[in-house]
């Protein structure tokens, strides 16, 4: 356990944390929303410090994230804990309402054995991802930084519930982040994920503008976010206050968890889903879970630049100064040819 950053102390021993968007106030014993942070005497420590309940080796693409450095590898670690309570969590072992066992079960390693091992694994970047990144802040701020020394790119898997005090103090060392745009009504964030739906957008537009290369993920649930109406104001939302440039990511789902009683989404849906974007705007459109769905094109003349085949990439299209070989036009993203990495 390490004293946790971003927070303030009251007078009466309670204390504030300032991390993410809840800003849970604390009085001595009790634990945050994300199960991870807990006063203790006036003090807010953070228990999601120096273990790893989850380290793999994945392709970028996996994030998702097809514009930043296609091709390439992320070290990806998780601690337990989430700030969000989604009915459709994947990763719900690990993510929601861990206990004490959940912390200690998991591999101990430093910030710097973090670095080295994505170093020895031939990663380009390390991704905090599998859980909620923000609830173990302290262990990827101090892992980015010998990492971003040592030439690794430092990428959040997120929510985007983080506070503005938090993107703030990780402008320097995040490089890029897949983020969740769960859905375009406030009563659905509610209901569906125990948070707000604005804390999102504003968070998702100051990371644009700070320089953070940012792709985000819609998982297109039936009768939960799949109406025409909200799709195209999410969709006018990405391509109007992030750019048209913005890749888009629709998801099918798929019942898991506590949303076991809905069916997976309809192909036919995910596809409509897909067209409102390009028809708002959007220029990177990817609905995910279909074959043949992936590939990147360019915006302008429809010509293949990247290849993909499941998680594999191969950038065929694209020039050493990250240029359409056919028509000229730039490519949007980071590192989008072999010669730029």
């Amino acid at each position: 356990m390490v004293e946790a950053r971003l927070y303030s102390k009251d007078a009466d021993t309670s204390v504030r944390c300032q991390l993410c968007a809840h800003r849970c106030h604390l009085q001595p014993g009790q634990t945050g929303l994300c199960g991870t942070r807990f006063n203790h005497e006036g003090t807010l420590w953070t228990r999601a410090y120096g273990r790893t309940i989850a380290a793999h080796v994945d392709p970028i693409e996996k994030k998702p994230l097809y514009h930043f450095h296609p091709g390439t590898t992320a070290f990806s670690v998780a601690t337990p804990g989430c700030n969000f309570r989604c009915r459709w969590c994947q990763n719900y072992q690990i993510s929601q309402n861990p206990d004490e066992t959940d912390f200690d079960s998991g591999t101990q390693a430093t910030p710097e054995d973090l670095a080295t091992a994505a170093i020895r694994g031939g990663c380009h970047s390390i991704a905090y991802t599998y859980t909620e990144p923000t609830v173990f802040y302290e262990y990827t701020r101090d892992t980015a930084l010998p990492a971003a020394a040592a030439g690794l790119a430092n990428v959040y898997v997120t929510n985007g519930y983080m506070s503005q005090a938090m993107l703030a103090e990780a402008k320097p060392w995040l490089d890029a982040a897949s983020v969740d745009l769960k859905a375009f009504r406030e009563a659905t964030y509610r209901k569906y994920m125990g948070a707000r739906l604005q804390p999102v957008l504003d968070a998702l537009k100051t990371m644009k503008a700070m320089g953070m290369w940012i792709e985000v993920t819609t998982l297109v649930i039936p009768g939960i976010n799949d109406d025409d109406a909200e799709i195209r104001e999410l969709a006018g939302f990405v391509a109007g206050d992030l750019g048209p440039e913005t890749p888009w990511h629709v998801s099918r789902f798929f019942p898991t968890y506590r949303m076991t009683n809905v069916p997976p989404t309809p192909v036919e849906a995910l596809q409509r889903v897909a067209d409102i974007g390009r028809e708002r705007g959007l220029w990177y459109v990817y609905p995910g879970n279909l074959p043949d769905s992936s590939s990147t094109t360019c915006h302008a003349c429809n010509a293949t630049l990247i290849r993909r085949q499941g998680y594999g990439a191969s950038i065929e299209g694209i020039d050493s100064e990250g240029r359409c070989v056919h028509c000229r036009t730039p490519v949007d993203g980071v590192g989008m040819s072999a010669e730029r990495r």
